[in-house]
């Protein structure tokens, strides 16, 4: 249970730190046979750093809780 917690606590930390990913897909624009062009589309996905704030505080209190039942 600690083990976890600690897991749940370092997640907390890098969605606070690191606030948004973004990655790419290509996109087919133009397709003339053998010529193939493409374009790299960029999406967002952005969150707020008081969600890693709530989820170190929910591995604070599973670690309290643990250390609480010995």
């Amino acid at each position: 249970m600690k083990t976890a917690a600690i897991i749940v606590i370092i997640l907390g930390l890098a969605l606070t730190i690191f606030t948004a990913f973004t990655f790419f897909t290509k996109e087919k624009v133009v397709d003339l046979g053998a010529i193939e062009i493409t374009h790299n589309k960029p999406h967002s996905f952005s969150w707020s750093p008081l969600i890693g704030i709530a989820v170190i505080g929910a591995g604070g209190i599973m670690l309290w809780q643990a250390s609480r039942k010995k």
